[in-house]
Parts: structure tokens; C-alpha cells; sequence
């Protein structure tokens, strides 16, 4: 089995080109957040390959602390992000950013919290913040209860071994495991963010997931064929709409 860390290795590439991107009323949203602001020096746990992290520099924060600990997602980060003002690469984890303690003035962790262990990931977040600054857990979710995402759901059971739910409703992704991650103190956004998607893009964001079955896999050929059939179900004139929410949850520890 492979620890988190290494569950990504292999998709860089695939999870930069077909991971969507975030809804412009979220970054209206973070900044009405005290803490969060062109001043701010903020790290971002669990940064990938540096979607989020661009968008946030984008928005004009000081500096980012991108601290992510599989080489191969971190590397795409530093390929693409490099050159910006205000980025730094860390080689770290959630429960051991590296960062000095009190350092920063905001956490975010993006499509990544449920891979963390909450009890030492808290500690840490502790211990880097200064004094009053915000946690903030951000997930992009499929909408599940669309016919599209509950087939889609069953072509994943079906041919990924890995496969326990999509990561935006898992249990360690869910309200009660947010609640309890901030003491029940802590407030929940949610945005509409829904994607269209031709074939290549929607056979990619389901080939970036961690579970999804590498193409030395013998599950491989079959989960693409039955995905390929299954846009054709949904798609017009080659686009298909995938129901979507960026969900936020901020709090204080």
C-alpha cells in the first residue's frame, strides 16, 4: 500500500492540465476574512501543483508558502509558479510543514485535509499561525445526487480497487469532520462552480484522481472506455456539464 504522500506520484502532469480551477466569488469571499489581504504571508498545506497557489498570488498576498511533500506535484508547482513574486517551495507535510513557528497569518488546505492526520495537522497550524489566524479548508465537490456523478461513481467502484468515495464527501472530508477538526467553531461557504468539459478534459479529471488505475493497470483500459461511453451519454455538441461546488470552511483553533 502507499502512504499518502505517494499516491499522487505519476499524475503531476495530468492533475496540472484537468484539475479545475475556483470560483472568482470565493477569492470576493476570503477577502472579507480578517487576516487575509495584499499583507498577507499565508501557507498553503497540501499545495499540488499549484493551482490554487496561482490564483492566490494572483489576488496579490504577499507570500505563499506552497508546502508539499510528493516531488512530483511539487515539481509541477515549481515549473509553473517559479517565476512569481511571493512564491516559495517547501519540501514538508501537513503534520511537519518546516515553517518557523509563527510565521504565517493564514492556512488554507485545498482538496487536501482529508489526506491529513486532523490531531497533528491542528497542532501544526497552531504552531505556525500567529496569533488569531484563520485555517481555511476549501474542497471543489462533484454535485452527487446528479445522475451524471452517481454513474460516474459506479463506474469508479467498478474498476478501481482504491475507490471508497469522491473526495469531497468522504468521511474525512465532511461537515463532521470539519466540525470537529475546529471545536464546532467554524463557518461553511459554499459557491456554484460548474465546469464544462470536452472529452479529453473529462477522461483527464477522472484519470488525475489518486484511485484512478495507471495504464500499466489492467483496470485501465476498461475505466477509460466506460468513462468515454458515458460522456457520450451526457455530452452536446462535445461539451458535458459536470455539477459542481467549491465548498469553504474557515475557522479560528
Amino acid at each position: 500500500m502507499q502512504d499518502n504522500t505517494e499516491k499522487f506520484t505519476g499524475l503531476g502532469e495530468v492533475y496540472r492540465r484537468y484539475r479545475p480551477g475556483y470560483p472568482a466569488a470565493l477569492f470576493d469571499c476570503l477577502k472579507t476574512f480578517p487576516g487575509v489581504g495584499p499583507d498577507t504571508v499565508a501557507a498553503e498545506i497540501g499545495s499540488g501543483t499549484g493551482i490554487f497557489a496561482r490564483l492566490l498570488l494572483e489576488q496579490g498576498i504577499r507570500r505563499l508558502y506552497a508546502v508539499e511533500p510528493n516531488a512530483d506535484m511539487r515539481k509541477q508547482a515549481e515549473r509553473e509558479l517559479g517565476g512569481m513574486p511571493g512564491f516559495v517551495s517547501v519540501v514538508g507535510a501537513a503534520e511537519r510543514t518546516t515553517l518557523a513557528a509563527g510565521s504565517v497569518d493564514a492556512v488554507f488546505a485545498v482538496q487536501a485535509f482529508h489526506w491529513f492526520d486532523p490531531v497533528q495537522f491542528r497542532e501544526e497550524c497552531r504552531r505556525i499561525l500567529r496569533s488569531g489566524g484563520p485555517v481555511i479548508l476549501i474542497w471543489n465537490s462533484r454535485i452527487e445526487t446528479d445522475p451524471l456523478m452517481a454513474e460516474c461513481r459506479e463506474i469508479c467502484r467498478k474498476h478501481c480497487p482504491d475507490f471508497t468515495g469522491f473526495s469531497g464527501h468522504s468521511s474525512r472530508s465532511g461537515k463532521e469532520a470539519v466540525s470537529e477538526f475546529f471545536a464546532g467553531k467554524f463557518e461553511s461557504r459554499e459557491f456554484p462552480n460548474p465546469l464544462w468539459m470536452d472529452r479529453e478534459a473529462f477522461l483527464g479529471r477522472n484519470l488525475s484522481s489518486s484511485y484512478a488505475p495507471r495504464p500499466d493497470a489492467p483496470q485501465y483500459r476498461p475505466f477509460v472506455e466506460e468513462l468515454g461511453a458515458l460522456f457520450d451519454r451526457y455530452a452536446e455538441n462535445g461539451q458535458l456539464r459536470w455539477n459542481n461546488a467549491t465548498r469553504c470552511y474557515s475557522g479560528r483553533l
